[in-house]
């Protein structure tokens, strides 16, 4: 017959039987079927241990414990720094706009569903799942046509704009057009509320260049913003010039609005020479901080336009108008890369083969000093 085995809870409730000395062994060994003798080992082996329970632990228990309880301060420590890089983190990010918020956003993660990604980056979940709509051929057309009349006539803002569209038997409002010439980054000369507004926490700068005389190559450089069309849709160009030879220091294209394209076209023109100012209009990009600490951080006095004067960067307007009327009305630009490869044609043209009637009729490499 195969011994009998007992588990541990079955033994301990038998020996704090045995300890309470309410039954006899006899009445316990009777009641649990266990030989006395029995009974009495387990007594005897529980009260050996009994003073163990309250010394202190092993050595490697102790070890155990202390290792578990650094880890317990480590895992505090650390939650105490993500809550501060989180909080961090959502204070700089609600300064991003939409469109790069929406950029951050990765749908192939797994581990961080997109509801938690939606409410760290301030959206609403279910605009994730929105997929924008291209502009229509008749707003291509319109935004097109609003370019045209601009170039041609700076001194329109968006009541003339649209009474010449009208004319044109164009079904379209004012409000619809000073949209669009937001959208477009564009402005009329007449003075009036600014169309591409800047941030109205950020400072604006004194108009530097009234009475001034440019007479010297990187003195004054003026820097602006402007639509290019293409066959379905369009592209948004900055530039860097330099208001005494005319010379395109540098320039980038990008099918958004957003500030990197304007940072890395600065960014090129200073690594290879520094103005003593540059003028802007009062637009974001150039009230944002991110643009004039660049410009502070190099010595550089920063001259802003008054508002809805675009005539105070008339440079850049004079090569806004030769860039349109002379390359891009004349192409149907059909990709971005046509566009690229257009403008980074015409500006090469424009900076070193193209004569200047203003300069004695050189180019603008020549009298900058290339």
């Amino acid at each position: 017959m195969p011994r009998k085995k007992y588990d541990t809870d079955f033994k301990t409730k038998v020996v704090l039987e045995i300890l309470k000395e309410e039954k006899t062994l006899s009445q316990l060994a009777s009641e649990y079927g266990v030989h006395v003798n029995q009974l009495r080992q387990w007594r005897d082996i529980a009260l050996e241990n009994w003073p163990r329970a309250f010394e202190p632990e092993n050595k490697q228990l102790a070890k155990i414990r202390a290792e578990y309880e650094d880890k317990i301060q480590e895992l505090y420590a650390e939650v105490g720094r993500l809550s501060t890089q989180l909080s961090w983190l959502e204070k700089n990010l609600a300064s991003l706009s939409r469109e790069d918020r929406l950029a951050l956003i990765d749908f192939q993660e797994r581990e961080l569903p997109l509801s938690v990604q939606a409410k760290l980056l301030g959206l609403n979940r279910s605009s994730l799942y929105y997929k924008p709509v291209g502009p229509s051929e008749e707003e291509v057309r319109l935004k097109h046509r609003i370019d045209q009349i601009y170039t041609d006539h700076l001194f329109c803002g968006s009541r003339r704009i649209t009474v010449i569209l009208r004319s044109e038997h164009w079904i379209v409002n004012r409000k619809a057009v000073q949209r669009h010439m937001r959208e477009m980054g564009i402005a009329g000369i007449t003075p009036g509320p600014g169309l591409r507004r800047r941030a109205q926490a950020h400072r604006v700068y004194p108009y530097l260049l009234r009475g001034l005389k440019v007479e010297r190559p990187n003195q004054v450089w003026g820097i602006d913003i402007t639509y290019i069309r293409m066959a379905h849709g369009w592209m948004y160009l900055v530039a860097i010039l330099d208001w005494y030879s005319r010379y395109v220091v540098s320039y980038e294209l990008d099918q958004t609005l957003h500030m990197d394209f304007v940072l890395k076209a600065l960014d090129r023109a200073l690594r290879q020479w520094t103005p003593e100012i540059m003028n802007s209009d009062q637009g974001s990009h150039f009230t944002s901080p991110k643009y004039t600490d660049v410009l502070l951080n190099h010595g550089i006095q920063i001259s802003m336009d008054g508002r809805g004067r675009a005539l105070d960067n008339i440079f850049t307007e004079r090569l806004w108008r030769s860039l349109k009327q002379e390359e891009v009305y004349l192409r149907d630009y059909q990709t971005p890369r046509q566009a690229r490869e257009g403008i980074a044609r015409y500006l090469e043209f424009y900076n070193h083969r193209r004569p200047h009637q203003s300069l004695g009729y050189v180019t603008p490499a020549s009298v900058f000093g290339l």
